[in-house]
């Protein structure tokens, strides 16, 4: 199996078991996650990481805003960016989501941990 195939494996496999403990709103879950992992990048950078077009973000995003989830400021360096951060409510929600995931995938060996993490290093590269 070529690495183009494992990777369009790995992705597919993984959305389908996450999928689920995110009440099918996968996306939400995932914005959620890079704005926690990425609040000193701009939204730009998020969406290139998430592979989002601009107003696709920017619907979620103000959904999530109007429920309390994440507030947007502008960028103190420069201005014409945004930049956007968790509220305590949604690293709740965050939290309690990967609580989920981390409870049905259990304890891992060492060797699967370094494996994800060799992999995130990689696709982050790349992206």
């Amino acid at each position: 199996m070529k690495n183009a195939d494992r990777i369009l494996e790995i992705e597919a496999l993984a959305e389908n078991l996450t999928k689920h403990f995110a009440n099918n709103n996968l996306l939400r879950m995932k914005v959620l996650y890079f704005i926690s992992q990425y609040e000193n990048l701009s939204v730009s950078m998020i969406i290139d990481k998430l592979g989002l077009k601009k107003s696709n973000f920017a619907l979620i995003s103000k959904e999530l805003e109007n429920e309390g989830l994440v507030i947007s400021k502008q960028g103190e360096i420069d201005r014409r960016c945004r930049l956007m951060f968790l509220t305590e409510k949604g690293k709740t929600e965050l939290e309690a989501y990967l609580n989920k995931l981390d409870q049905h995938f259990g304890e891992q060996p060492a060797e699967f941990e370094n494996a994800l993490n060799t992999v995130s290093t990689f696709l982050n590269k790349k992206i």
